[in-house]
């Protein structure tokens, strides 16, 4: 068995080191530079346009959908908060050196247009269940947007970021994130990942068995919980080391164009490793391009589509700008990223956190806080993309096959929390892509829907203003 999976892992690193890394890399940075000059900056002059659609303000009861624009923004993001923000930003820096925060940062600002973009159109292109409930995502805007470009293949391209949603649902919406929980319990607990794998795939079971409305209760609770306690707790570290904040940045920015020899525990790269690094794990954390937070947000209660786009466009900014950030500058302010024996998981942002509140002789919370914080993103993450899964399964089968779906996510809920972390990473990475690419070609053959439900939103507003 160990043998099999060892050739599986080793087919999976080619196809990341060779075709799925640099596909996404060039594909996934000038679609949201396009995007970024098309729409005039949109992500940044309709920034506090769009705090205040997320507080409600422009919530009606009798829109059309299954949940308000808070309730999206939080289902979307409790499945984007995640591992990508404590391990995902120690892998990247593990591997790319510092600098790739830097390519983090790109991803995640380029990720604030793209989100906007494929979110406007799943919201657009979404169809009605005949139970009330929604279903939506580039699967819909695929098929039904694309007909007259694409023909037959519309279809065919929808059918196949259909599966890869499915793959992608177990792998870094699942395993990656069960991995993750098993490793932090192990880790710091010392509790076997057999029942961490057990208790886990009960929990996860009796959650999205209830949909949407109940994933999003659950996360509507948790998502600001854990990003308070977790936040809190990294700007503490980073304001006790104030003074060496300019020469953090400075490192960053330095070694995002020169890349790091190897030192002490750290694998040594090249520019190249730095920039790559820091836009997988940049779009593993924020899942822009992806096209899996358009599932989310298609079942969201109103009636203009880019308003919507407006609230996903929030979630890059919160995941990757901000959370990622304050992870990226514990790891750096520490000096915990240099630090010789210890691996590229959850160990190096708990060692972090030791260090950083050890200062001040609270180090044993350190762990604690890490891993409740990422039991907390990852458990959360996991329930979201069961939604994601069950959408991509509903659109390839039909609702049968959504209970069957159920059970399998379960299995693989398990399987992550026993299986090796390597296999693990190297799956995420690998199905990742085959959802970017299909969504980052459709959107871009879009363009002219997007544009012009962005233009038509914003000249009803302001004649609204006028009125």
């Amino acid at each position: 068995m160990n043998e099999i999976l060892r050739a599986v892992d080793s087919v999976i690193q080619d196809y990341n080191e060779y075709v799925g890394g640099y596909a996404v890399l060039f594909m996934l940075i000038p679609t949201g530079l396009f995007f970024l000059f098309r729409l005039k900056f949109l992500n940044v002059t309709k920034l506090f346009h769009s705090v205040r659609i997320v507080a409600g303000k422009y919530d009606k009861a009798g829109d059309k959908g299954d949940v308000n624009h808070f309730k999206a923004l939080t289902t979307a993001l409790s499945a984007t908060v995640g591992t990508g923000n404590i391990v995902g930003v120690s892998l990247a820096i593990y591997l790319g050196g510092p600098g790739a925060v830097f390519w983090m940062w790109v991803t995640g600002f380029l990720g604030m247009i793209l989100k906007y973009t494929e979110c406007t159109l799943s919201h657009k292109y979404r169809q009605f269940n005949s139970d009330g409930t929604v279903s939506g995502g580039p699967m819909y805007y695929m098929e039904y947007g694309l007909k007259k470009q694409l023909g037959r293949f519309a279809k065919v391209l929808a059918i196949i970021f259909a599966v890869a949603a499915v793959l992608c649902s177990l792998g870094s919406g699942n395993m990656a994130q069960a991995n993750s929980m098993a490793d932090a319990l192990h880790t710091s607990y010392g509790v076997p990942v057999l029942w961490t794998g057990l208790v886990t795939t009960a929990l996860v079971l009796l959650i999205v068995i209830g949909g949407l409305k109940r994933i999003a209760e659950v996360t509507a609770r948790l998502v600001p919980f854990m990003a308070v306690l977790y936040v809190s707790a990294a700007l503490l570290i980073i304001l006790l080391e104030y003074d060496r904040i300019p020469s953090a940045f400075s490192l960053i920015f330095t070694d995002a164009f020169t890349g790091t020899a190897a030192t002490g525990g750290f694998v040594g790269s090249t520019f190249m490793m730095t920039l790559i690094w820091g836009v997988r794990r940049g779009l593993f954390s924020n899942e822009s391009g992806q096209g899996s937070a358009p599932i989310a947000h298609a079942a969201a209660k109103t009636q203009w589509p880019a308003r919507e786009g407006l609230v996903a466009s929030l979630e890059p900014l919160i995941d990757t700008l901000i959370i990622c950030t304050l992870t990226a500058l514990m790891i750096v302010l520490t000096g915990a990223w240099h630090l010789e024996g210890l691996d590229m998981g959850v160990t190096m942002t708990i060692r972090a956190m030791e260090i950083g509140l050890g200062k001040i002789g609270l180090d044993y919370f350190g762990t604690h806080i890490v891993s409740i914080g990422l039991m907390l993103f990852a458990f959360s993450t996991v329930i979201s993309w069961s939604y994601y899964g069950t959408r991509a399964a509903n659109y390839l089968f039909g609702e049968k096959a959504i209970k069957p779906y159920y059970y399998l996510y379960g299995l693989f809920v398990f399987f992550g929390s026993v299986w090796g972390i390597d296999i693990v990473w190297h799956f995420v990475d690998m199905v990742i892509t085959f959802m970017t690419i299909p969504n980052l070609i459709a959107i871009l053959l879009l363009t002219p829907v997007v544009v012009n439900e962005t233009n038509k939103y914003f000249k009803a507003m302001k004649a609204k203003d006028q009125s």
